[in-house]
């Protein structure tokens, strides 16, 4: 920018339609400027929705093995906003996010990657068929069910509309993204008429209206306000390690985890991920980053740090989540439920879900 700047300031004062030209020229400069700032050869830029805590080894340990620098910009949202955005001037070159829903939106920003490494090692359910996004780590949504109260131990999510849990049964927000994948997956299993009558059997379950996050569907099952919830696995680990919020780790004593299975078999899962920015400006390091993400120590980490399942069929999983029990996929492409998202969605508006029994 300082070159235009002195390519055009003749060194007194300017007219005022001369001056907005010159603001014009000057903003003619700023992509290429700012582009050109993105790109360094020892770097790699990424936007992340993931938290620094949950991230930060893994970048760590890629600047150790490669030389390459990880620089980071952390936010709860916006992020795929912000590189459609700054479109062409975006230093973006990596974008992580969780569920399926954020991966499917980030494909407006993603280019394809081809890669032999990444199709080798992420099932073909696990990445979009484009190439424009890939799974890292999977979580499953499973039951958090009272250890005193409830004696089952197998359930379906068919299971859920079943009467004998009739004002027994707690959930967060029916939209949020996390149910609404689930909801997406029943839909496409089931078809719509059978999906709204198992949804409605769901909603006449609840105790009360639909609140708070995952973790507080453990602490409600813990008060006695319910004694069955949905939850991502890692929360259980998340309260289980809790030293700065130790009575989560009362609520996780009263909770076990039944992992249900979904019409097709398997259990239902969701993902995080990654995407490369359309307009990557570092797009040899960000290749390099995305095939170490990959890899069996990254993976190891990742999924241990996260309380998460890897990618990688050939990666255990931490000690702490093969005691809760193995994990089958269910075998609905993760591209299938984004795709169903969107009606499972109005759906939930349109039954009044979130109104409570």
């Amino acid at each position: 920018m300082t070159d235009c700047i002195a390519h055009f300031l003749p060194g007194r004062l300017l007219p005022t339609a001369l001056l907005f030209a010159l603001i014009c020229l000057l903003l003619m400069c700023l992509p290429l400027t700012g582009n050109m700032a993105a790109h360094a050869a020892g770097q790699v830029n990424v936007y992340s929705y993931r938290q620094p805590m949950l991230v930060k080894p893994l970048f760590d340990r890629f600047t150790q093995e490669t030389g390459i620098k990880v620089k980071v910009i952390y936010a709860a949202k916006g992020l795929i906003e912000r590189i459609a955005i700054e479109g062409e001037r975006s230093p973006a070159d990596i974008l992580l996010t969780t569920d399926i829903g954020r991966l499917s939106q980030a494909a407006k920003i993603a280019q394809p990657v081809r890669s032999a490494m990444l199709n080798k090692h992420i099932p073909a359910i696990a990445r979009s068929r484009d190439n424009l996004w890939f799974g890292l780590t999977w979580r499953a949504r499973v039951g958090f069910a009272s250890k005193a109260r409830v004696k089952e131990t197998k359930l379906d999510y068919l299971d859920l509309a079943n009467a004998k849990w009739r004002g027994r049964l707690c959930l967060r927000s029916g939209q949020h993204p996390y149910n609404v994948a689930l909801f997406a997956a029943m839909l496409n299993h089931l078809g719509e008429n059978r999906f709204r009558q198992w949804l409605r059997g769901v909603k006449a379950n609840l105790a009360s209206k639909p609140s708070g996050n995952d973790r507080a569907q453990a602490r409600k099952i813990y008060a006695g306000s319910c004694d069955l919830a949905l939850a991502n696995t890692y929360y259980m680990g998340a309260m289980q390690t809790n030293e700065k919020n130790p009575e989560q780790k009362q609520w996780a004593q009263a909770v076990r985890l039944i992992f249900p299975t979904m019409p097709g078999g398997g259990h239902h899962v969701n993902l995080s991920g990654m995407a490369m920015a359309k307009h990557a400006p570092n797009r040899a390091n960000a290749l390099r980053l995305m095939a170490f993400l990959v890899s069996k120590p990254a993976q190891g980490l990742y999924a241990e740090v996260n309380h998460e399942y890897p990618i990688r069929a050939d990666v255990p999983p931490s000690a702490r989540v093969a005691a809760w029990g193995g994990l089958r996929p269910d075998n609905l492409a993760m591209d299938d439920i984004a795709n169903h998202s969107q009606r499972a969605s109005r759906i939930v508006d349109e039954i009044g879900f979130n109104d409570g029994s």
